[in-house]
């Protein structure tokens, strides 16, 4: 095998050098994010990392890489001695073990032993990916995109520091602390909020402009891959200094003084920027330390604390999904000289006044500004959007089999095992196999040798976990929704269902009806951003066109259903139900209702959001969602935080 890029050797990316460097000093910190366009040496620079890292000491034999001198009392390998017993131990190098996105849970946590239980009868465990990263490095590539069962067993074990293995007959708990490092192209879509969080730092990577830097790269790469073990020898010197300075500072590390002036700035900034919860303080605060050494002082000042803060703050900063990530730099001094003025007061006062930094209200202030400039006759200019809120969950029902998202029930080759099966499944349930085969065994003349197996008693495993859908938006923006300040709240729930969107993996698309006809506003795409970027431009005014708007999205649904048979479609039709235009001669009520039994004779998922306002309800929106078979919501009824509970069509797929 070649050997790896080395660290030493990559060109530029201070701060991602700097972040790994730090997590190996101090490996609490939580890991690091690694956020940045293809091709900028994001996995290069990772996986020269675990070469750096000093070797370990671990019980002989052990599968779960236990520490000889505080082994875990708990360990499926166990009992073990302690050092001060006179127990002898192994010395191996630090792991980097790779979670790829296809891995199965199996493979993640580990299962049971196929091989023993098939010739010995016997139930035993066989450790996974987690067993196998303890006390090294756990590196998830395109961890945006890892499926969302894997990533809840993975927050569980980086919170807890121990894996929990409860399947196929397996009971079992071992340590598993490990430095997380995730790597990700956000233009493939963004974390849960729960998993981000968990990332103690994280770093945007982007390849430099400067043709010097550029052409220096272009050179080592290609004198790399001429004589890979050449050129690491060339920079083995380099990297032992690192190695040898990373062990030095660890043995500091517990020597470091962090002074209480230094832990209320830490708490100053982090209040200035409204992170939620405690972790953000506590990641700042360990990766100051962690600088403090790594510069090779004993005592946390301010730089060290800027530092941290650069470092640990961007991805705990935004406060909706359509926020920019990073952080300003001018907004970082903002804070940094808020605490610093904070500190002057009497250590015992609120260190949360202040202003604080400039945040998403910007755009909508300056949409409203823009209200009154360029109103055309009948119409009315965008109005800014009312905030954003956490969305219920809206699922097109029944079982499907396309791609992996995060809304709907899926049939996939990965996810959780519900059940056994002789016809369909992917890959083997070795309990079904197993209960199949042993009322048979004595049949068969089994003479204690091992399980006798036969064709029929395998069983399949059948696993179900999520997939992202086609959300079409269908949005009213005639003169019947035109009020300023109830066209206000339905921009902003639809903003909401695209951030629940977004959030999901999932592909949108907005058509919208207004005047004489209806137009697709944005063609299905994966760029959630594009749809609110359209959203918010949006003009209102006219007649209401409702058919033609159910007829455009059947239009759009069609198409895509040829382009990407395996997406199902979930229908958002937001209106109030009033349909005040149409062809000559004919009814413009009948007409919506005849094309929404065309999109339900198709088996088109739907919801209908009920904008209807006033004291007078005709409840028009209620016979359209029965003409499309689906539900009616009320537009108060979205918010997960007001109504809770889980929205399903309640017509069969």
């Amino acid at each position: 095998m070649a050997p790896r890029f080395p660290f030493s050797a990559v060109v530029g990316h201070e701060d991602l050098r700097l972040s790994l460097l730090l997590n190996a000093v101090h490996p609490a910190i939580g890991g690091v994010l690694v956020r940045g366009e293809k091709g900028t040496a994001k996995s290069t620079i990772v996986r020269a990392l675990a070469a750096l890292l000093p070797d370990l000491d671990v019980v002989p034999g052990c599968r779960f890489g236990c520490d000889p001198a505080n082994p875990d009392p708990d360990c499926p390998d166990g009992p073990h001695a302690s050092r001060s017993d006179g127990t002898a131990s192994d010395r191996r190098p630090s792991r980097l073990v790779e979670l790829p996105v296809g891995a199965t849970e199996d493979r993640l946590v580990g299962s049971l032993d196929l091989e023993r239980a098939l010739t010995e009868g016997v139930r035993a465990y066989q450790p996974g990916l987690l067993a196998a990263a303890h006390r090294g490095v756990l590196y998830v590539d395109e961890v945006n995109l890892l499926h969302d069962h894997l990533v809840d067993l993975l927050l569980d074990a980086a919170a807890m520091g121990r894996a929990h293995v409860e399947r196929e007959g397996v009971s079992v708990s071992h340590a598993a602390s490990f430095l997380l490092v995730g790597t990700m192209n956000p233009e493939e879509g963004e974390l849960r909020p729960q998993l981000l969080d968990r990332f103690g730092l994280t770093v945007q990577v982007l390849a430099s402009r400067d043709v010097a830097t550029r052409t220096e790269v272009i050179r080592r790469r290609l004198a790399y891959e001429a004589d890979p073990a050449g050129f690491a020898a060339d920079w083995a010197e380099a990297d032992a200094e690192l190695a040898a300075r990373i062990v030095k500072a660890r043995a500091e590390l517990a020597s470091a003084v962090l002074p209480d002036t230094e832990l209320r700035r830490i708490a100053a900034v982090c209040a200035a920027f409204e992170v939620d919860g405690m972790r953000a303080d506590l990641v700042v605060a360990r990766t100051a330390t962690a600088h403090c050494v790594w510069r090779g002082a004993n005592t946390v000042t301010e730089e060290d604390v800027e530092v941290a803060v650069r470092l640990a703050l961007p991805h705990r900063r935004r406060r909706d999904p359509f926020d920019e990530p990073g952080m300003d730099e001018q907004q970082l001094q903002d804070a940094m000289q808020q605490a610093a003025a904070e500190l002057d007061d009497d250590p015992d006062d609120d260190p949360d006044g202040g202003e604080t930094p400039p945040d998403s209200e910007a755009p909508q202030q300056q949409s409203q500004q823009q209200q009154g400039e360029g109103k055309a006759p009948k119409e009315q200019a965008p109005s800014a959007p009312s905030p954003a809120f956490k969305a219920r969950l809206l699922q097109v029902p029944g079982v499907g089999e396309g791609a992996p998202g995060r809304r709907s029930r899926a049939r996939a080759h990965s996810g959780r095992t519900v059940r056994s099966s002789t016809v369909d499944g992917h890959g083997l349930h070795l309990v079904g196999t197993v209960t199949a085969a042993a009322p048979h065994q004595r049949a068969r003349g089994r003479d204690g040798a091992g399980l006798r197996l036969k064709g029929e008693d395998l069983r399949l495993a059948v696993r179900e976990g999520k997939e992202g859908n086609l959300v079409l938006f269908a949005v009213d923006a005639s003169g019947s929704m035109a009020a300023r300040q109830r066209m206000s709240a339905v921009s902003g729930a639809v903003l909401s269902l695209l951030r629940d969107a977004y959030q999901r993996r999932d592909k949108v698309g907005v058509v919208t009806f207004r005047g004489t006809d209806a137009q697709v506003a944005l063609p299905p795409t994966s760029s959630v951003d594009a749809a609110v970027a359209r959203l918010r431009q949006l003009r209102t005014g006219g007649r209401t066109p409702l058919a033609d708007g159910l007829l455009k999205a059947h239009k759009v649904l069609t198409v895509e259903r040829l382009r990407d048979p395996r997406r199902r479609p979930l229908l958002v039709v937001v209106t109030d139900g009033r349909a005040t235009s149409a062809r000559p001669g004919h009814d413009p009520v009948q007409d919506s209702l005849k094309a929404a039994a065309m999109l339900a004779a198709d088996g088109v998922a739907a919801v209908v959001v009920d904008c209807e306002h006033g004291p007078v309800r005709l409840g028009l929106a209620d016979k359209l969602a029965s003409a499309l078979g689906g539900v009616c919501l009320r537009l108060e009824q979205l918010s997960a935080e007001q109504m809770a509970g889980v929205v399903r069509a309640t017509r069969a797929a």
